[in-house]
């Protein structure tokens, strides 16, 4: 069998001979990564069979400059028009949204948005695809996510958005539907090109439960996610819908499934029960994720580490349905020796199963 027969079989629920698993480093782990093991090709030291897919550059980028004159000076402004200002530690930066000084929904139609759906963008992607799955990987989209609630409130400024779901509908809605109408057609041309699994998410959760009532998600979110999911379902009925939230979701995992997300990440440990979640829904949908990144994996030993990825790989060795990862990129503060811990964990239990 080989990785993408194991993958959705396991994925499915079907007979599976080993625990699909995947890791993110962040940059600086990266480059010990490869100053330990001289490669940059971390797929393949790792043994890891997931890989993504990216659109070609824009070659037409929006100057985004005169959305910041009265915002202070950024250190850079990605291809949304998001900027960022540098913090002191690693990537982490602040968000400076260039919306949030807008009064009126016309301001918001106006404001320049990246040319993701032009046909020079996609020119050889699904070949490329192609090509990954003939090299026996499973192909994910890569940096462009269908999100659709984070781009909005990044653009327009965390508070500022809240309150307009709250207090001012017709500037939510122009914010919302100038992002879910890009990543709709977006969510249908990735599932067209083939990737096995299209990315979705919106952080939607804290630690202490849901970021805002589940009433206000259903208004305002839901209906946009199922259209994303119905798009790319219409395009590619076998495309692998992955949803991403931080935080405790557990209010709102049914309606997720019912819009029809196949796979939930992370199922974050510090604030939702893994065990507790796989064995309660593990009849609906999939998981990816389990091992956190705030505790574990930082700051456990490398035997809480072997620990923590054991009992995970237990609970699914007969059902399946789990793709095991750390919960989110790991950050500089992971040992390497946490990582390998990991890794080579799953491969020991991956042998002992295929014996």
């Amino acid at each position: 069998m080989n990785n993408r027969e194991n993958f959705f079989n396991a994925i499915h629920g079907k007979p599976f001979e080993k625990v699909p698993f995947m890791l993110d480093l962040c940059t600086s782990l990266q480059e010990e990564f490869s100053r330990q093991y001289n490669t940059r090709d971390f797929e393949s030291l790792f043994g890891c069979p997931f890989t993504r897919a990216e659109l070609n550059p824009s070659k037409h980028p929006v100057d985004y400059t005169k959305y910041f004159q009265e915002l202070g000076q950024v250190d850079r402004i990605d291809e949304w028009g998001v900027g960022y200002r540098n913090g002191s530690v690693a990537h982490f930066a602040t968000f400076v949204s260039p919306m949030s000084l807008f009064e009126t929904p016309e301001e918001v139609w106006n404001f320049p948005l990246p040319d993701m759906l032009a046909d020079y963008r996609w020119e050889g992607v699904a070949e490329h695809i192609r090509s990954l799955k003939e090299q026996d990987r499973i192909v994910m989209n890569g940096t462009v996510n269908i999100d659709i609630f984070e781009p909005a409130w990044y653009l327009r400024g965390m508070e500022n958005f809240l309150m307009d779901m709250l207090a001012d509908p017709e500037m939510a809605e122009a914010c919302l539907d100038r992002i879910a109408n890009i990543k709709t057609q977006l969510a249908r041309k990735f599932a067209e090109a083939g990737v096995d699994v299209l990315v979705f998410g919106d952080d939607v959760g804290t630690e202490r439960g849901m970021m805002m009532s589940v009433e206000t998600w259903r208004t305002w979110l839901k209906p946009r996610l199922a259209a994303a999911i119905r798009a790319a379902k219409e395009a590619n009925p076998e495309v692998l819908c992955y949803y991403h939230s931080d935080g405790d979701i557990r209010e709102i995992i049914p309606e997720l499934i019912e819009v029809g997300v196949d796979i939930l990440n992370p199922i974050q440990p510090e604030c939702m029960d893994p065990v507790e979640i796989y064995n309660t829904y593990v009849d609906r949908v999939a998981f990816w994720g389990t091992i956190g990144t705030q505790t574990t994996m930082p700051f456990g030993t490398r035997e809480e580490v072997v620990e923590k990825t054991s009992e995970m790989l237990e609970l699914c060795k007969e059902r399946g349905k789990l793709v095991i990862a750390p919960t989110h990129l790991l950050e500089p503060e992971v040992p390497v020796e946490n990582i390998m811990a990991f890794v080579n964990t799953v491969h020991q239990f991956n042998e002992k199963m295929r014996k």
